[in-house]
C-alpha cells in the first residue's frame, strides 16, 4: 500500500516485493502522502518522525 500511496517516498522491490524507502526526508509535496501511507500500513511498520530545525 505504501508504494501505491506515496510513490515519491516508497517503491517496491521487483524480486521479493519488499518495500524500499526512497526518501527518508521527503519533500513537502510528498509529506501528506507519506502520512497517509503510514496510516494505511497494515503491519504498522512505518513511523513518522518530525525533526525541527534547532538553528545549530
Amino acid at each position: 500500500m505504501c508504494a501505491l500511496t506515496a510513490p515519491g517516498v516508497f517503491d517496491q522491490d521487483d524480486e521479493e516485493g519488499l518495500v524500499v524507502l526512497l526518501d527518508a526526508a521527503p519533500a513537502p509535496e510528498n509529506r501528506a502522502a507519506a502520512r497517509m501511507a503510514a496510516g494505511l500500513c497494515p503491519a504498522g511498520a512505518i513511523a513518522l518522525v518530525s525533526v525541527e530545525a534547532t538553528g545549530s
